[in-house]
This record gives structure tokens, C-alpha cells and sequence, in this order.
């Protein structure tokens, strides 16, 4: 079933998934820039504009396969990245083209230097300098960990929760913090 909008709503629609910014999708959807605020907010708030947004994000993450899980699964391979796996079992790094898939999505940058020899008894031998650049680490396991709800800074002051149940029969339970008195 097709959300019906009116042609300035389907602009907005359009817009705001450009950036996610409903006070400029009301601006380029041609709001008044006075009010593109207020109608922002609006919009957002109904029903027909809330489908049509959830509708075209969906068709965007079919269209381009980018879905939560593929990019928790990419974080993934960042934050749990083994260096060893650069490295073959006699020392020398592998070959770009021969890195496991897991390291290879979390190399920002692979170089390499050669140059030959200046020792006399080289015999011509060519000097190799890798330098290997991993993606951050530490930001992709905070990404992680903030969507698993692991980085939870309330710092609110938590109030005393008392509960008192009656029974009807005589019995009242109190219960404090979840602890039955």
C-alpha cells in the first residue's frame, strides 16, 4: 500500500534522508526557513510522513545491502583484528591480495619501500619496508559497545522505589528497590 503525501511531503521525505536533518529537509523541501523548524518536527510526528520515511529506508538498505547487521559485522572486524594474521608463520607479511578478508577490512593503509642495498656484499639485494596502518581499534569497540547498551553514563541519582501490594485478605507486601519487606 502506497503513502499517500503531498508533493511537498515527498520532497521533505526525500530530503531528510539525505542527511537526517528534518529542520534543513523542510528548507529544501521549500518550508519557509523561519519556520522549517517547527514544521520539521511536525512532519516527523505524522503518521503518513513516519511510513513513508520507514518505507524508503527500507528500499535504500535493499537497494545498497547497508543493514545494521552488515555494519556491526565490519566493526567487528576492526575491533577484533590480529595482527598476526599479517604475518606468515616464517615472519614475512602477506601479500595485500592474500589477507584474510577479516584483516583486510581493517587496514587503513598498506605501503611498501624497496630500495636496493648500499651494502658491499649485498650482491644486489633489495631492501623491503612494510608499513601496515590498522583503522581504529578503540572506536570501533566503542561503537560496539554503545549499541549494546554497554556505555550507559546515567548519572542520575536513583530514587527509592517503594511498591505496596494489597492482597485484599489481610496481606500487604512492601517492596523496596525489588527487595520484599
Amino acid at each position: 500500500m502506497k503513502t499517500i503525501l503531498t508533493p511537498k511531503q515527498r520532497t521533505f521525505v526525500d530530503e531528510y534522508l539525505v542527511d537526517l536533518n528534518a529542520t534543513q529537509a523542510a528548507v529544501r523541501a521549500g518550508y519557509s526557513s523561519k519556520t522549517a523548524r517547527t514544521i520539521g518536527a511536525q512532519n516527523l510526528a505524522k503518521l503518513n510522513i513516519q511510513k513513508a520515511l520507514t518505507d524508503a529506508m527500507n528500499d535504500r538498505a535493499a537497494r545498497t545491502g547497508i543493514t545494521a547487521d552488515r555494519v556491526l559485522e565490519e566493526l567487528a572486524k576492526i575491533g577484533f583484528a590480529d595482527i598476526r594474521k599479517i604475518f606468515t608463520p616464517a615472519g614475512n607479511v602477506v601479500s595485500p591480495t592474500d589477507l584474510p578478508d577479516d584483516i583486510a577490512a581493517a587496514v587503513q593503509a598498506f605501503e611498501t619501500l624497496t630500495r636496493q642495498s648500499d651494502q658491499p656484499d649485498s650482491d644486489g639485494e633489495v631492501e623491503c619496508l612494510h608499513k601496515i596502518r590498522l583503522l581504529d581499534k578503540i572506536k570501533a569497540l566503542e561503537l560496539m559497545a554503545r549499541h549494546l547498551g554497554m556505555l550507559n553514563y546515567n548519572t542520575a541519582p536513583q530514587r527509592n522505589v517503594i511498591i505496596t501490594m494489597n492482597y485484599g485478605n489481610g496481606i500487604v507486601k512492601r517492596i523496596e528497590n525489588g527487595i520484599v519487606k
